[in-house]
């Protein structure tokens, strides 16, 4: 089972932007508050230095042109990167801005893989 935080509607991409991307969207708007702003750096540091951001293992994973519309999932084991959504969540909430968590078992061709993600290229549907 594979977890993601994602916005609910597609940005003018047509990608559904994830809980970090939604965040630090804001932030990059100054729409933060000091609280919000420090919230954010903290737990993004930690996310750093607790779990591997794929790019840093293959450049490409996220690379338009050959993985158009790939997005990462957590691993249903990796709770305890999951127990700081809360927070990330709170933020994205007293902005209006609607997140949703969704649940899969077969997100997409996975094309990257540790253990406590996923980098998936959605399933084409029709």
């Amino acid at each position: 089972m594979y977890v993601r935080f994602q916005s609910s509607v597609a940005n003018g991409r047509g990608t559904y932007p994830g809980v970090f991307g939604l965040v630090n969207g804001l932030a990059a708007q100054g729409r933060l508050s000091d609280a919000e702003e420090r919230f954010r750096r903290e737990n993004n540091a930690w996310y750093e230095a607790n779990f591997t951001n794929p790019v840093t293992v293959d450049p490409t994973v996220y690379d338009r042109s050959i993985n158009p519309r790939a997005a990462a999932w957590f691993k249903l084991s990796a709770g305890h990167l999951m127990q700081r959504m809360s927070g990330y969540l709170s933020i994205l909430a007293a902005h209006d801005v609607e997140c949703m968590r969704l649940e899969s078992t077969d997100p997409g061709r996975i094309i990257y893989e540790d253990n406590e993600q996923v980098v998936v290229v959605p399933h084409v549907t029709g």
